[in-house]
């Protein structure tokens, strides 16, 4: 029940009633409301400062969850570039210089990738963290850009390791009949004595002394291109060709192992020694050719030899002695 109050008049001597105006109480109910809003706003405002909202918690848990994802990723995009310039370096360095072949030139690795522009629809759109969002995936990219040159550079090294592995299994390499003991080459290349003529005349290749029936090896890989059989010159012959450009000829043999057109390995045995052709005694013929060019097969051993069993080879085939054959 709302009291009521009262004040004395002095006019009148008596204690009248206060009578209320409308307007004194609408005025009175404002500054109520606005004392009552003031507060409000300012306990909120101490409430925000010291306390945070449920919105305010769940974006903030978000914020540092995708910070700790972008370390982590960033960490991932740092340690895979570091993995990518080693591999780079390796195959600059190492497997290209074996190989013979020249390194990726650098504008090559760290070009980046031309037209249009990639990162449109992210640059479109209002994201939060934009910078970030398109520096991780300008690095990504070109970390994908660098795998992608280093797989085709690895591509060309293994094609180069296979073409050299036929290569180096294409080179005559050992000597064609067994001779650990280097008693068995009798004549070198140059010029030497005729057996028949007995004038200085050019012997294109090695002649190893050894009996009728000697195995002869294959001293490469390759194609076996002529078996012959003739009467005079180099009577029964054996040809292959190596591919990269070696030939290897085999002379005076007593009988083959082989026929045209049969690949061989090195090392397999393709006849045997004999005393046919234009020969003195029995023997192996045996020559070198390289790009059509007869050269010294002398130079050619070195896979069955140590050092100074080859330099006692070289000093036998340097001998200016009789040849035992054509």
């Amino acid at each position: 029940m709302a009291r009521i109050k009262y004040y004395y008049d002095t006019e009148t001597c008596k204690y009248e009633r206060v009578k209320t105006k409308t307007q004194d109480v609408i005025l009175n109910f404002l500054g109520l409301a606005s004392l009552i809003v003031a507060c409000a706003v300012g306990l909120l405002m101490l409430y925000n400062n010291y306390f945070e909202s449920p919105k305010e918690l769940m974006l903030k848990n978000e914020v540092a969850e995708m910070e700790y994802y972008y370390s982590n990723l960033e960490k991932e995009v740092a340690q895979l570039k570091s993995v990518v310039s080693v591999l780079e370096k390796r195959d600059d360095d190492i497997y290209r210089v074996v190989l013979g072949a020249e390194p990726y030139d650098a504008s090559i690795r760290n070009a980046g990738i031309g037209g249009v522009d990639r990162y449109e629809d992210i640059k479109s759109k209002k994201i939060n963290h934009q910078d970030i969002i398109l520096a991780l995936n300008k690095e990504v990219d070109k970390l994908r850009r660098k795998m992608y040159i280093q797989s085709t550079s690895y591509d060309e090294i293994i094609e180069l390791a296979d073409n050299k592995a036929k290569m180096f299994a294409a080179i005559p390499a050992i000597q064609p009949i067994s001779n650990k003991e280097l008693i068995r080459l009798a004549s070198g290349f140059g010029k030497r004595i005729h057996p028949v003529y007995k004038v200085k005349k050019f012997h294109a290749g090695i002649d190893f002394s050894a009996p009728i029936g000697t195995p002869i090896y294959a001293t490469a890989d390759g194609k076996v291109t002529k078996v012959k059989s003739r009467f005079s010159g180099y009577g029964k012959l054996v040809e292959i060709d190596h591919g990269f450009g070696y030939k290897t000829r085999y002379a005076h043999m007593h009988d083959f192992e082989v026929r045209e057109r049969q690949q061989v390995k090195r090392g397999q045995v393709i006849g045997y020694v004999g005393n046919t052709g234009l020969s003195t005694a029995p023997h192996l013929h045996y020559e070198v050719i390289l790009n059509n060019k007869k050269i010294n097969p002398v130079h050619y051993f070195f896979n069955d030899l140590d050092a100074d069993d080859y330099e006692k080879v070289i000093e036998l085939a340097s001998i200016e002695n009789q040849s035992l054959g054509l």
